[in-house]
């Protein structure tokens, strides 16, 4: 049993080293670009539709749907990012079920890129929606010294947005493993269909997750310059001057 696909190390040239977390990413994002390719090349905006574009638009409406309740902010502007994040993350999770393949949601090192994704992508749509300095102020309010503590929750977020996927991976796992090796002949088909649930779940989860670290960025700016623009309330008339 494998903790972690890194230590499959199939090709090793000095310093390059080709293991099972690379061959599993590569093999996920070629199979997502053929998918998109395949299904966008020829989109209809009436019926009959094609299953593809049918599938196509139920998960993008469903993933839009999802980003509506956490954020009713432009939540066009996060559907690529948030989507992509989704089905990558779902998709490894998914051929983790196709024996030899090793889903690359259970090295560290691609948890942890996602998670820094996330970490870069609150910054940069939270300026691109309030401005540079808007958003800064936010890491010194309500005032400067909590600029450390602020910086601290970003890291830490972060930090446990990886180890969350990545704990919850490895100890799937774990679990299947020993109770493959106690019951060899009755667990196997069980473990594989709690493997798929729990890969959509922690996907799901991800994305969700994202998508309210990001919202938790850009909302708060949008309700200080809300009440910024908002009209002051007509002065009340002076009774005695009436």
């Amino acid at each position: 049993m494998t903790i972690t696909p890194d230590h499959m190390v199939y090709w090793r040239w000095g310093s390059l080293v080709l293991n099972a977390t690379i061959v599993s990413t590569w093999i996920v994002m070629v199979l997502l670009t053929a998918a998109a390719v395949r299904v966008t090349r020829r989109l209809r905006d009436g019926p009959p539709l094609k299953a593809g574009q049918n599938l196509l638009e139920s998960i993008t409406g469903g993933i839009l749907d999802q980003i509506r309740d956490i954020t009713p902010h432009a939540p066009e502007q996060l559907l690529p990012f948030l989507g992509t994040l989704f089905l990558f993350v779902a998709l490894s999770n998914l051929l983790a079920a196709v024996p030899g393949f090793e889903a690359p949601t259970g090295s560290l090192s691609t948890t942890a890129a996602l998670a820094l994704c996330v970490f870069l992508a609150v910054p940069v749509f939270g300026i691109s929606r309030c401005g540079m300095g808007r958003y800064l102020k936010n890491y010194i309010r309500p005032n400067p010294l909590m600029l450390p503590f602020n910086i601290l929750g970003e890291l830490s977020r972060t930090v446990a947005l990886a180890v969350r996927l990545f704990g919850n991976m490895m100890s799937a796992s774990m679990i299947a493993a020993i109770l493959l090796s106690i019951a060899p002949f009755f667990f196997p088909v069980i473990m594989q269909l709690f493997g798929l649930l729990t890969g959509l779940v922690q996907a799901y989860i991800f994305a969700v997750l994202a998508a309210v670290y990001i919202a938790a960025g850009t909302e708060v700016q949008e309700r200080r310059r809300a009440a910024a623009v908002q009209p002051a309330p007509p002065a009340k008339p002076n009774k005695e001057n009436s």
